[in-house]
């Protein structure tokens, strides 16, 4: 009996210690790549302003060649919508909230069903740089409280930056092209 009592108080005191922990760590997650690209912001810009463009170099679609997607809305205007379904990619929606065409900015909301359920904000934007331009992309997300912990134990370079690096090199072949 004694044994077990020990056993709760240890598991009870893991469990404040977290809790505690996890109350003086913030929740916001944010992440974002660029690359440089040799090509007008206007060209890049056709390349990013729509769900269906940026489809065209998303690194995802490698994870899943017969993911199924179903497309709703206006293409690369605000409640523009692809959702997909994948075993391998999971299931989930994104769906375009404002899409800037003086600022060259697209903005969208995801929502990822599994294999977890989570949300984020994603965006893509397109600035001159030099004699070229620069294509960021980026999201912005909130890791709810008592996970917030986790995030002592994630690298956000590790976890996505080859997929975005990825995806972003395949823009700046798609942009650069004649």
């Amino acid at each position: 009996m004694k044994i077990l009592k020990r056993i709760a108080i240890v598991l009870a005191s893991i469990l404040i210690f977290w809790m505690i922990l996890a109350a003086f760590i913030s929740g916001d997650c944010n992440y974002e790549k660029s690359i440089s690209i040799n090509a007008p912001v206007e060209k890049i810009w056709q390349n990013t302003n729509t769900l269906k463009s940026m489809d065209q170099w998303s690194p995802w679609n490698d994870l899943d060649p017969n993911m199924k997607k179903d497309w709703t809305g206006t293409t690369g205007q605000q409640g523009e919508k692809v959702c997909w379904e994948s075993k391998e990619a999971g299931n989930g929606c994104q769906e375009v909230k404002k899409v800037d065409p003086a600022k060259k900015r697209i903005d969208t909301d995801i929502k990822f069903l599994t294999p977890y359920e989570s949300e984020a904000h994603a965006y893509v934007t397109v600035v001159p740089e030099g004699n070229g331009s620069k294509a960021t992309w980026g999201f912005t997300s909130k890791i709810p409280y008592p996970f917030t912990v986790m995030k002592m134990f994630m690298n956000m370079e590790d976890a996505i930056g080859k997929d975005y690096q990825k995806g972003l090199s395949r823009l700046k072949e798609m942009s650069e092209k004649p």
